[in-house]
């Protein structure tokens, strides 16, 4: 069955009250979250923030202008040069509401609305946090049309909310089921047997909300969605040119209409109720102009039906006028709300996480030292410094390092304690409130009756209110307590934390209490400063990011940092991160940390570049940069990684340059890869033994390996950074060891260099004499002529590179003359067998053994990893491994530096890309699968070999005749192998003839 897909947006809009100064920043929000990716993967073009025409124009009245303007710009993007309701017909638009306090219902009061929205500290972030609900979960198979939703809540649904869109017309309401005796305070739906609504009651009688209970004693809850197919919301549209309707939107704002509030459910979605008459319905307005626009609303949209979804098994919290509410929805408790699980940490930094007690939660934060927080309490959007001890039931939201000192001491337990940007005019303000969490925002403050405080502070009731302030309204809301200027001093915390009266009180700080010109809660809300706001939680978000960095890098844990660069580029933060891991990579202990820093850097450079500048992939050798790589390769990591940064901000002024310098990261990585690799060094180990006699071979064979599991993950810096597990088996090849090299001492202090065709008998293909120093210089370029073979010198330590003593010395000195090497391989070119580190085993093993050492299989694998390093391929370790060590096991190395290879015996077989074989060998594999138990290619990359296992034996003539009939294969070879059980083997031979041309003599010594 086809699973519907996530919803595709044509517009998202979010709507905010005039007057906050919100809009701008809500508008970058919008737009980095679309950067980030956090509108999903194909965002829609049209991202709107939607200010309010007036201060007071309710949901109702907000949605018809943010459909207005919806409408407005997708005319535009059409073509057209007047607002046209065609462009809603295959539209898919998103309206999110923040928090109007004059809506009050469903879900809240007037003072709940307004108090949500402060306790709520984070309600800005709320919008973002529905989007991906709506898009893969609620809209999934939805129909064209304009979905509509307030933020003042948590929603949770499940993953298949089980929503019937099949025949829908008109307008759609989601609810959720709750409890009657919570509906007491919110709204409900009152529906028929088909599931239209009739009715939408707010806070009714026991009766009233019985009367919509279901079977299973629920009651449908309003939750603030509704849904607008498409000839509806061209109807809705279509009133906004009609007085006093024309006055909900900008276009009547600037025409000089007067200013008119509408709620959504109870002005708009409420015409469409089977249960409502025209006369009660317009008679329900309020002032003349409401009625006069519900009776053009009854017009419009009464023809529509008003279905509901609840949907089984969702859940929602209001942001209530509850601290207690706000504080147990965000925390884990025993009396949290169920269908709530979050983090108990979340885009923060805590040295000490032992100290939050399970219970608590901590997001957007930097608490440095020793920070104890209690089970039920909240902290969010601060940076602190220990030692700090917060109680329970406490939330603590957009404090300061500098807010630290007060903190310490005054101990909190049930106090809502906040700092504020607020804008006065021109002028910004740091302010700071303090409430209980049980207030109820009429008769208490701070948990105790206003008498009692009074009492403990020496506050009067003179300090708070006007005396012309009417006895009814002098509450929480409106006493002037927090503290906004000082003629003469800079305010701070310990101005409101005094107020807990937890200590007598001195007269010193009511004085300075009193003298400061201060603010009640309804005077701060509309100087609430929203662009500052959320600028300092993104300054936040970044500064315990860089703490995020040093923790992940130094301390190693397996744990991406993309994410976070992204981010960093996005929102100008990239200079920062940057510092951070120049900073981590000139510092580090070792050289992996270094490395996976500086590809970090490469990343970042990379982000910055847009998708444009080229390919990542390219050279990385411009002169510009070898001072800085030469530093590296010397070992100063520290003025390598200063010598990369001061190249780095000549390279940064458009994509081309940017990339290219990202490519420069990467070559200064790989060279700190192979450092860290080097590691592994200290794991070879090599014991002197009898020097075989001038002139005689010291050969060595060995089989090839097939990788059964895990290949790539034995590859730095995959290998040392996460650990590495290879399942391996050494096999012999049309019965036989396919790789081999062999070494004599000659009288010439020369080294001879020769590779052979195939065998120890065959020709010689190519030669090389090394009679200099200057003639091995070249040994890190690995397709230079004898590349391997010169590395393989300089790192048995034969040769010492470089020296000031020349080749002819060192050889004569240390064996009395010179060496020469063959070597050869059975296997094709790029067979997948692992040829070029086992024959770099092979000729290390010789090499040892003629120079009258001797190196265990342990050390030889150790030595090879290290080979290859000097020879600049990289590589990993599972090669040696399944051709110097016999028969069928797996080599591990573990998350460490050191880096170190373990061996043991056993059997995997995992598929880890299926798919990647070469169209030829696709059509190889189905012609043989019905006469094999399973196939494989050899290579890491999807080629080499193509090795099976036969259903019946000795079957290599029948597959040939097989093939030879398969179309599109060309030329092919089948072999036959078998498992080697006694791994690499080493003898001394002597030669039988006088130079040792062809030892067709030659006999085992």
């Amino acid at each position: 069955e086809e699973v519907p897909m996530a919803a595709e947006w044509s517009a998202i809009l979010l709507t905010c009250r005039r007057g906050h100064g919100s809009v701008s920043a809500l508008q970058r929000e919008l737009e980095v979250r679309r950067l980030r990716g956090g509108l999903g993967p194909r965002p829609p073009a049209l991202l709107l923030a939607v200010e309010d025409p007036w201060a007071h124009l309710g949901s109702g009245g907000a949605t018809l202008n943010a459909l207005l303007v919806a409408a407005e710009h997708l005319s535009a993007r059409a073509g057209c040069t007047v607002v046209t309701a065609d462009v809603l017909r295959d539209a898919r638009i998103l309206i999110l509401h923040v928090v109007r306090p004059e809506d009050g219902a469903p879900g809240m009061s007037l003072v709940s609305s307004r108090m949500g929205a402060v306790l709520g500290s984070w309600a800005p972030f709320l919008p973002f946090l529905g989007m991906w609900s709506f898009s893969w979960q609620l809209c999934v198979g939805s129909p064209p049309g304009v979905w509509v939703c307030s933020t003042d809540m948590l929603l949770t649904v499940p993953s298949t909310p089980g929503v019937n869109w099949d025949s829908f017309q008109g307008v759609r309401v989601i609810a959720v089921p709750g409890s009657p005796a919570y509906a007491r305070n919110h709204g409900v739906y009152l529906t028929n047997e088909q599931g239209l609504v009739r009715d939408i009651i707010y806070k009714g009688t026991e009766a009233q909300i019985q009367q919509c209970a279901g079977p299973d004693g629920t009651v449908p809850l309003v939750c603030g969605i509704v849904f607008f197919s498409s000839d509806a919301a061209e109807q809705l549209l279509a009133t906004h040119v009609i007085p006093p309707l024309d006055a909900c939107t900008y276009m009547g704002l600037d025409s000089g209409a007067p200013p008119i509030q509408l709620s959504l459910f109870f002005d708009i979605v409420l015409c469409m109720a089977g249960g409502m008459t025209e006369e009660d319905f317009v008679k329900g307005g309020g002032d003349t102009s409401v009625r006069s626009a519900r009776s053009v609303l009854w017009t419009a949209l009464r023809g529509f039906p008003l279905s509901m979804a609840c949907i089984p098994n969702a859940s929602y919290d209001y942001m209530t006028a509850s601290a207690s509410d706000h504080i147990r929805s965000l925390t884990l408790l025993p009396g949290s709300a169920s269908h709530l699980r979050f983090c108990k940490t979340a885009h923060s930094h805590v040295d000490q996480p032992c100290l939050l007690e399970d219970g608590s939660s901590v997001t957007n934060c930097l608490l440095e030292g020793a920070v104890q927080l209690a089970a039920g309490s909240v902290i969010q959007h601060c940076h602190l410094q220990g030692p700090l001890v917060i109680g329970p039931g406490c939330l603590l939201s957009g404090l300061d390092v500098g807010s630290s000192p007060a903190l310490r001491g005054h101990p909190l337990r049930d106090v809502v304690l906040q700092g504020h940007h607020i804008r006065l005019r021109d002028l910004p303000c740091r302010v700071f409130t303090l409430t209980g969490r049980l207030d109820d925002w009429q008769a208490t403050y701070l948990n105790v009756p206003w008498a009692e405080f009074f009492q403990q502070t020496g506050v009067r009731e003179g300090d708070l209110w006007d005396a012309e302030t009417p006895r009814r309204s002098r509450c929480l809301l409106s006493a002037r307590l927090f503290p906004v200027l000082h003629a003469r001093e800079a305010l701070g915390l310990e101005d409101v934390l005094w107020l807990l009266g937890l200590a007598t009180v001195a007269s010193e700080q009511l004085t300075r209490w009193r003298m400061a010109w201060r603010m009640s809660w309804q005077e701060l809300l509309p100087c609430l400063d929203t662009e500052a706001e959320l600028g300092a939680r993104q300054a936040l978000f970044f500064l315990q990011g860089q703490c995020k960095v040093r923790r992940v890098l130094l301390g190693c844990q397996d744990s991406s940092l993309l994410p976070l660069a992204r981010s960093a580029v996005h929102e100008g933060y990239h200079e920062a991160m940057l510092g951070t891991l120049d900073e981590v990579a000139s510092t580090a202990s070792d050289a992996g940390i270094a490395a996976r820093a500086l590809a970090c850097i490469a990343e970042v450079l990379g982000c910055m570049a847009q998708g444009e500048g080229g390919l990542r992939s390219g050279p990385a050798a411009n002169r510009e940069w070898a001072s800085a790589f030469g530093r590296l390769e010397s070992g100063d990591i520290t003025g390598g990684v200063q010598k990369l940064a001061a190249e780095r901000q000549k390279w940064m002024s458009r994509p081309a340059l940017l990339v290219r310098a990202a490519r420069h990261y990467e070559g200064a990585e790989q060279i700190l890869v192979r450092k860290a690799v080097m590691s592994s060094c200290q794991f070879i180990t090599v014991e002197q033994v009898e020097l075989p006699p001038l002139g005689h071979w010291v050969q060595v064979v060995c089989p090839a390996r097939l990788d059964l599991s895990g290949g790539w993950s034995d590859t730095p810096p995959i290998t040392y950074e996460h650990g590495g597990a290879v399942v391996d088996v050494a096999v012999l090849v049309d019965g036989c060891r396919p790789i081999g090299a062999r070494v004599r001492r000659i009288v010439q202090p020369e080294l001879r260099l020769v590779s052979l065709s195939g065998t120890p008998r065959s020709e010689a293909v190519a030669e090389l004499v090394c009679r200099e120093l200057e003639d091995l210089q070249d040994y890190c370029q690995p397709h230079a002529p004898g590349a391997l073979l010169k590395a393989a010198f300089i790192c048995t330590q034969i040769v010492q590179f470089p020296s000031q003593t020349p080749l002819r010395a060192q050889l004569m000195e240390s064996y009395g003359g010179g060496f020469e090497v063959h070597t050869w391989s059975k296997l094709p070119h790029g067979s997948g067998l692992g040829t070029s580190s086992i024959l770099a085993g092979a000729v290390m093993a010789s090499l040892y053994r003629a120079a009258g050492k001797a190196a265990s299989t342990e050390s030889l694998i150790h030595a090879v990893l290290h080979l290859e390093q000097r020879l600049t391929t990289g590589g990993g370790w599972q090669d040696q491994v399944g051709g110097l060590v016999p028969g069928i096991k797996i080599g591990r190395s573990k998350a460490q530096l050191p880096l170190r290879v373990e061996v043991e015996q056993i059997l995997q077989k995992k598929c880890m890309a299926p798919g990647c074989e070469p169209l030829a060998v696709g059509r190889m594999m189905d012609a043989l699968r019905p006469y094999v138990h399973g196939q494989c290619l050899a290579g890491a990359g999807g080629g080499g070999f193509l090795y099976v296992l036969t259903k019946a034996s000795r079957q290599k003539e029948a597959l040939h005749r097989i093939l030879a009939n398969t179309e599109g294969l060309g030329n092919f070879s089948i072999h036959s192998i078998e498992v080697d059980t006694g791994g690499f083997s080493v003898e001394v031979v002597e030669c039988g003839m006088k130079d040792g041309a062809h030892p067709g003599g030659d006999r085992a010594v």
